[in-house]
């Protein structure tokens, strides 16, 4: 017959003094109070390992941090646990570490394991936009909150202000940027699920809106407007640079000397500087070769082709041409993207190959399986289509001064 054990009072517990060696007062059920020769009191409750039965201990801290009714509970809640077969100290080991992996595990720290990869698949400049949002919008109400805290209600309501102001198309943004990271916590196992997956239905849909552009027909008057406009040389042959290649903002105003090729006659864009981490190759037409020679005596001896005006080590902000497009009186009716949309409509009116206008775009096709068996990036096909686009341009401005044609260099450089 087991032998009863007599509970602890909490005069017993209060007046246990120090011996020479450590000694123990039982409260039964596995539950003793060690009083050290030091003076020191630490609960310890002894009991039998799930399985081996190896008797073991834990401790339940020290008196009287830990009073005697509280040393109780925390036993009835270890019996609990072996009653299910829970070894009390391996629960109590990760609950610790859990509680160490939620001060790691932050929206802003996981943000950034996820940015890491992101990058490897977008641009620079498009990486750097997602993190300023980040820091701008998310981090200051949810970067340091444990991303399993992180709950619907708290995001929509960080977001809130951003929609009151109207600003839709960035609720929208964050809404997937912020999924993106949930979701790469979900699969690199911090987290089981993703309860934000939904946020994005609490907003108004942003209306689509086309990016601005102009008509074909309004070309001519655009190149007039261009050739009398009070701007800097390198603005205006940075914008007849990009009507003519075709490419985006950011990627005409960092063109840089060395990406140019002049015995095979090409431009190639770096992967790392494209929308779509893909390296661009762009066939030169004489038009573009003449711009880089109105450029050459500005430029030649630095990096990049359109340097900014306050630190030429620098290329030119590629919003330089968006503002210039703006005081030319346009504002509204064109940004300096959409240049590209007067390309792509022309061309295609013209009836030329798809295919090689999308390429000439650096247009990432969205069938994934054609995709992957199209890989050709159709550069000799592209030649002529770009020589017809230079010189369809080059029609356009006829009477005024493109940059692009011999006797407008001239009559510039003789002003």
């Amino acid at each position: 017959m087991a032998r009863l054990v007599k509970p602890l009072s909490p005069t017993q517990v209060q007046q246990a003094k120090s011996k020479e060696k450590e000694y123990t007062l039982s409260d039964g059920q596995g539950l003793m109070l060690s009083i050290r020769p030091s003076g020191s009191k630490v609960w310890i409750f002894k009991y039998q390992k799930p399985y081996t039965k190896k008797r073991t201990n834990i401790s339940f801290g020290s008196f009287p941090e830990i009073s005697l009714s509280e040393a109780r509970k925390l036993r009835l809640e270890a019996l609990t646990l072996l009653a299910k077969q829970i070894d009390p100290r391996e629960h109590k080991q990760q609950e610790t570490r859990g509680k160490l992996a939620e001060l790691e595990h932050t929206f802003e720290k996981i943000s950034e394991s996820w940015m890491t990869v992101k990058k490897s698949t977008v641009s620079e400049n498009y990486s750097t936009d997602i993190w300023r949002s980040f820091e701008l919008h998310i981090f200051p109400k949810l970067g340091k909150l444990p991303i399993s805290k992180i709950t619907a209600i708290e995001t929509i309501n960080t977001l809130k202000p951003i929609a009151a102001k109207g600003s839709l198309e960035t609720v929208k943004r964050l809404c997937q940027r912020i999924n993106e990271v949930m979701d790469f916590a979900v699969n690199t196992g911090i987290i089981h699920a993703n309860p934000l997956s939904k946020i994005h239905s609490a907003f108004h849909a942003p209306k689509k809106k086309n990016m601005p552009t102009i008509s074909p027909d309004e070309l001519p008057q655009f190149m007039t407007t261009l050739s009398r406009a009070s701007i800097k040389l390198t603005t205006r042959c940075l914008i007849e640079w990009q009507l003519h290649t075709m490419t985006r903002p950011q990627e005409s105003s960092g063109a840089k000397w060395s990406e140019i090729d002049w015995d095979k006659k090409v431009w190639t864009v770096p992967a790392e500087r494209m929308k779509n981490r893909r390296e661009h190759t762009i066939p030169l037409t004489p038009q573009m070769i003449e711009l880089l020679e109105v450029m050459r005596p500005i430029s030649a001896h630095r990096a990049f082709i359109f340097p900014a005006d306050r630190d030429p080590k620098k290329p030119t902000n590629s919003q330089t041409a968006n503002a210039a497009i703006k005081r030319m009186g346009y504002q509204g009716k064109l940004v300096s993207h959409g240049l590209r949309a007067i390309a792509s409509t022309v061309l295609n009116e013209q009836g030329f190959n798809p295919d090689v206008i999308e390429a000439a775009l650096s247009h990432v096709d969205g069938n994934e399986v054609r995709r992957a068996y199209n890989r050709t990036d159709y550069l000799e096909q592209r030649r002529p289509v770009m020589c017809w686009w230079s010189e369809y341009i080059e029609h356009a401005a006829q009477g005024n001064l493109s940059l692009s044609k011999s006797n407008g260099i001239l009559r510039i450089v003789n002003q």
